[in-house]
């Protein structure tokens, strides 16, 4: 049996495998379009219910796995760079017209582990769309350079 982190490379490997559409699709966790897919490698349970408590320890372990995928990603393509997103909302919501799939990324991915594969650009990061919602280790291959 594979572990969850054997799990997700396999996943991230296909992913970077897959040819990108012609145009915008989706298709159950994933987004592909020209130039990108983005998948969800996990998703946790949401937190309608929860006091908080619940929601922090599952951030925590959210993280701890996009780290322990990302320290196995450092023996092929060597230390990330951390690139935050923030910053690419701002500019988004400033009126600038920011590809695809930043743009989308900035509104849930605070920051993303990323490396250059050649062409292609890989990245992990934790996504939430709000408090109340599931985390999700999201998985990014792009040959769309970061802005």
């Amino acid at each position: 049996m594979q572990t969850p982190t054997a799990q997700h490379l396999a996943a991230l490997d296909a992913l970077a495998a897959r040819a990108f559409p012609d145009r915008d699709e989706r298709s159950g966790f994933r987004d592909s379009g020209p130039g990108y897919h983005v998948a969800a490698l996990a998703t946790s349970e949401d937190f309608w219910e929860d006091d908080g408590t619940r929601r922090l320890i599952v951030e925590d372990q959210y993280e701890a796995e996009r780290d322990g995928l990302a320290t196995l990603l450092e023996v092929r393509w060597g230390a990330p760079r951390i690139l935050s997103l923030w910053p690419v909302l701002e500019r988004s919501m400033d009126g600038e017209d920011i590809p695809e799939p930043w743009s989308s990324l900035s509104c849930h991915v605070p920051h993303l582990r990323l490396w250059r594969a050649g062409e292609r650009w890989i990245a992990l990061g934790v996504s939430q769309w709000d408090k109340e919602l599931p985390f999700q280790l999201v998985a990014v291959v792009t040959t769309v350079g970061p802005p």
